[in-house]
């Protein structure tokens, strides 16, 4: 009977250090995850370890927003 007592009471201890710890366990868990993502990303890697393809490194146009921004549009209006 005292043996059972102490058992229970073992399983009960245990129980709530479980309950108690695992909200902190998937919290770093997650943050790991996060991390190795990170690592992937500035390697220009994805997940599996392949190389990600880069966008092309030529220059772009500026857009019409960028042009209104600048006033080179309002220039070339007035000047034509």
């Amino acid at each position: 009977m005292e043996t059972t007592r102490v058992l229970l009471n073992t399983l009960g201890v245990l129980g709530v250090f479980v309950l108690l710890a695992l909200p902190s366990l998937v919290g770093h868990l997650h943050d790991l995850r996060v991390a190795r993502q990170l690592r992937a990303a500035e390697r220009g890697e994805d997940l599996r370890g392949r190389t990600v393809q880069n966008s092309s490194s030529k220059e772009t146009e500026p857009s019409t927003a960028t042009w209104y921004a600048d006033g080179l549009r309002s220039k070339k209006l007035v000047n034509s």
